[in-house]
């Protein structure tokens, strides 16, 4: 008997769905940082075994949309929820489920549900059995488990669920691959994660990365990257003064691409200014949201 199907990761902003992906597949494919809305594609990685396949895909947060980019942002959270043979809600102790239509969907749908509460490890044991019977209440045939994906507390658990709860199928994917997504898309990632990191306020939010060129030669790969921005003032601050900032970028970006590929690269970047990208449907397309 061989077991496989769609865990699909739905959740707040910044309640570490990432984190719990990551965790599980065995592999950095989603970026982790503290900050909300990291996620903002739809990313599949596999877990495969001898009997099962399990497809997890990471979701960008819940939100309620103020640019065309939420929108499409949201698209895939829709796709999850309609695809998904298991839900796996994630939420933390502090917090509920914000999105009422998602909570609803969920609620009405047939699929089952496991329902981590993330991050108990902020908490205590009152105040985590008090969140455990308020979700028994709203998603009675939940299947909850308190957990602290960072701390990889309670994953076997989750993992048992999953298993129990997963359909009979043959594998959807080869059992050699990890992920639906190319290097391409995961070098964009890596740097991506990188302004995340060392950039505050809006910049980091009206930035796009595109991968203009990804060469794979005998014994380094060539890539050259666009970092997007809205304005000339945000340019300057991705450069930095005299280039420090960007090189800084650059050379962790590059350390972290090779630890992912295994393979020595060549990074390039530039900044270019495409004014209002969140807004603009062709760009949002380019960019590779929508269809």
């Amino acid at each position: 008997m061989h077991k496989a199907g769609f865990v699909n990761i739905i959740g707040n902003p910044n309640v570490g769905k990432s984190t719990l992906m990551n965790a599980l597949v065995g592999e950095n494919l989603s970026i982790i940082t503290y900050k909300a809305q990291t996620t903002r594609h739809r990313i599949m990685g596999i877990a495969n075994g001898d009997d099962f396949q399990i497809i997890y895909s990471d979701t960008p947060g819940i939100v309620n949309p103020h640019y065309k980019l939420h929108e499409q942002m949201m698209t895939f959270v829709s796709s999850a929820l309609q695809d998904a043979d298991i839900f796996l809600l994630v939420t933390e102790v502090g917090e509920s489920l914000k999105n009422e239509k998602t909570l609803e969907y969920i609620i009405n749908s047939k699929t089952p549900v496991i329902l981590v509460i993330n991050k108990i490890d902020l908490s205590n044991q009152q105040v985590i059995k008090e969140k455990i019977d308020y979700w028994q209440g709203i998603i009675p045939r939940a299947t909850i488990i308190p957990a602290c994906a960072t701390e990889k507390f309670n994953l076997d658990k989750i993992f048992e669920a999953i298993i129990n709860l997963l359909p009979e199928n043959p594998p959807y994917f080869p059992k050699d691959e990890l992920t639906d997504k190319s290097m391409r898309f995961f070098a964009s990632e890596i740097i991506r994660e990188k302004i995340l990191l060392h950039y505050n306020k809006e910049i980091p939010y009206s930035t796009e990365v595109a991968i203009d060129e990804y060469k794979e030669g005998k014994d380094i790969d060539k890539i050259s990257a666009i970092i997007f921005v809205e304005r000339d003032s945000q340019k300057g601050i991705i450069l930095g003064q005299g280039g420090k900032m960007i090189k800084k970028l650059g050379i962790e970006a590059r350390k972290d691409i090779e630890a992912f590929t295994g393979r020595k690269c060549y990074l390039q970047l530039f900044v270019k200014v495409r004014v209002n990208w969140r807004n603009n449907l062709k760009d949002l397309k380019y960019f590779g949201y929508g269809q």
